[in-house]
C-alpha cells in the first residue's frame, strides 16, 4: 500500500464526472487500499477516486474506526428525510461549511470482489456516503454549503465533521 497525494480545490480533475469501472481487478483493489491508507494518514472519514487523481467511480469510507466500506460504481437508490451539519473535505483544506443531506439513504455498489451489495445508512454515515458520492460527479461540498468558514470560527461544536 502507498499514501497518495490528495488533489486539492482548483485542480480541474475534481470537477469531472468519473467513469464506471468495468472490471474489479487487482489494480482496482490495490488503488482502493492506497486510498484507505491515504484517507487515514490525512485523518479523513472518506476519500473518492478523483481526490487521488483516479477518474473512476469508486470511494472508500470509514465513518468510524474499523468499519470500512469500499464502494465501486455506487448508486444512491433511495433517500429520505433531511439533516443539516458541518462538513469539511481533504480536497478543500482549512474550511468547513454547513450542508443539508438526506437523513437516510440506500446505496447499491460493487464490493472488492465485484459483487453487488446494498447498504442502508442513516445519520452521519449517510452524510459521509453522500459527500463521497458527490465527488464522483465533480461536486464538492462547497457547492452545496452555507456558512463556509475556518473551523473554530463559529460558536457551534466542530466535532463530527466529515473530511
Amino acid at each position: 500500500m502507498a499514501i497518495r497525494k490528495v488533489v486539492t480545490e482548483g485542480d480541474d480533475i475534481l470537477r469531472k464526472h468519473c467513469r464506471e469501472i468495468s472490471d474489479v481487478n487487482e489494480h482496482i483493489r490495490m488503488t482502493m487500499e492506497d486510498m484507505l491508507e491515504t484517507m487515514r494518514a490525512e485523518y479523513g472519514v472518506g476519500i473518492a477516486g478523483p481526490q487521488v487523481g483516479v477518474m473512476r467511480r469508486m470511494f472508500v469510507a470509514e465513518p468510524e474506526p474499523g468499519r470500512v466500506y469500499y464502494m465501486i460504481n455506487p448508486e444512491i437508490v433511495t433517500q429520505e428525510g433531511s439533516q443539516i451539519g458541518d462538513e469539511g473535505c481533504l480536497s478543500v483544506p482549512g474550511l468547513i461549511g454547513t450542508v443539508e443531506r438526506p437523513m437516510k439513504i440506500t446505496i447499491k455498489a460493487l464490493d472488492l470482489n465485484g459483487e453487488e451489495q446494498v447498504y442502508d445508512f442513516e445519520g452521519f454515515d449517510a452524510r459521509v456516503m453522500c459527500h463521497e458520492n458527490d465527488h464522483l460527479d465533480g461536486v464538492l461540498y462547497t457547492d452545496k454549503a452555507q456558512n463556509i468558514r475556518e473551523p473554530g470560527t463559529d460558536e457551534e461544536d466542530d466535532e463530527d465533521i466529515i473530511e
